[in-house]
């Protein structure tokens, strides 16, 4: 089987974009141990700002993955820049679009070469006037159940500070840091094989956005909300109850080694 993406064109990215990112962010990592190395996987990060999938995929990198993002197809269509991502790649998603659906066929095929594809399951950055997880979209539970691939949780801290959504200001000095976490697979086992059920569909997404809050209130040390933020209502909501306290992710994440606790800090 031919692969999707050129593999000279990822090391070349790898090589500029690696030394930029340390250059500007601080990085501390945890739970890299729970992304597997091979085989097909979706990393499922909180989205908070513009610079997130810079510093996941730094995170995503260290831990032995190169990441194949859906990105909205508008930026396919730059001059180089859309050459650039089909060479690397990554996948275009057409919002609203009649063949939406293509861009999870395209991430099915990518899963199948054993990629690690990564989703935003909220699909933007939050609107929770909080920063917390909102709402999410089905998308990442849909392509989950259909594959049967594992999901992984992901949190990170810190990018809203350096260039905050909606903000063109990126904050250069003093250098930021960005926590970065990943949690165990999230355990879907109850809606396998029901990926054309809808209710399905939206109590898998409750399930992998409940662990993500998890791991958010863990880096934050706070307690999240009861309820999540839903954009279309513009106000919270009782679907999808969050975590209790953020202990939670901590005590489900495989123990760590000594000394893996801040790695790939620069």
């Amino acid at each position: 089987m031919s692969k999707s993406y050129s593999p000279t064109w990822r090391l070349i990215s790898v090589i500029v974009l690696r030394p930029l990112l340390h250059l500007i962010v601080r990085n501390k990592w945890e739970g890299r141990e729970n992304i597997p190395r091979k085989g097909p996987v979706i990393l499922a990060p909180n989205h908070l700002s513009y610079l997130d999938w810079g510093t996941d995929a730094l995170f995503f990198h260290a831990s032995g993955r190169y990441p194949t993002y859906m990105i909205k197809d508008s930026m396919f269509r730059v001059k180089f820049i859309g050459w650039f991502l089909h060479k690397a790649g990554q996948l275009p998603v057409r919002r609203g679009a009649a063949d939406a659906a293509l861009v999870l066929r395209q991430a099915e095929q990518a899963l199948s070469e054993g990629a690690a594809v990564i989703i935003y399951p909220e699909s933007t950055a939050t609107r929770d006037p909080e920063l917390w997880p909102m709402v999410a979209k089905t998308g990442v539970a849909r392509l989950a159940l259909a594959t049967g691939v594992p999901v992984i949780p992901v949190a990170h801290w810190g990018t809203q500070e350096i260039l905050p959504y909606g903000s063109s200001k990126f904050r250069f000095f003093p250098r930021g840091t960005v926590r970065t976490v990943a949690g165990k697979p999230v355990d879907l086992s109850e809606w396998a094989g029901k990926h054309t059920s809808a209710k399905a569909l939206r109590a898998a997404t409750e399930a992998i956005m409940s662990e993500v809050t998890a791991l958010v209130a863990e880096l934050r040390q706070e307690q999240p909300p009861a309820s999540p933020w839903d954009p279309s209502l513009g106000a919270r909501t009782d679907r999808g109850s969050l975590p209790s306290a953020p202990s939670r992710a901590r005590s489900e994440r495989t123990e760590r080694p000594p000394g893996s606790t801040e790695a790939g800090q620069a």
